[in-house]
């Protein structure tokens, strides 16, 4: 074979194998826009219930979660927990004496 037609053929590979890398595994950011999209069409939807309800439609176990939320969406969930009452209510700035 022509080194030219194997260098497409490693391209193409290549182009293929990034897009199955794509619909297999998710990365943060896509996690975060699909929760994002899911509460902003979703009346009333929570960023809490967002996540389950997009790990439980696509078949994604719970406890892999954690690695797939960003610093912003955990900023989030975490203001939602403490508004729900499930977080304590915390205060960053600490006072001097």
């Amino acid at each position: 074979m022509p080194l030219n037609l194997l260098k497409l053929m490693d391209v193409d590979y290549k182009e293929e194998f990034a897009k199955e890398i794509e619909t297999k595994f998710i990365r943060p950011s896509k996690f975060a826009q699909e929760i994002e999209t899911l509460v902003q069409s979703e009346e009333g939807m929570s960023y809490i219930d967002a996540i389950v309800y997009y790990c439980e439609k696509n078949k994604i176990d719970l406890e892999s979660v954690p690695k797939l939320i960003s610093k912003p969406l955990k900023d989030k969930i975490k203001y939602e927990a403490m508004e729900l009452n499930f977080l304590k209510r915390t205060s960053r700035a600490r006072l001097k004496f």
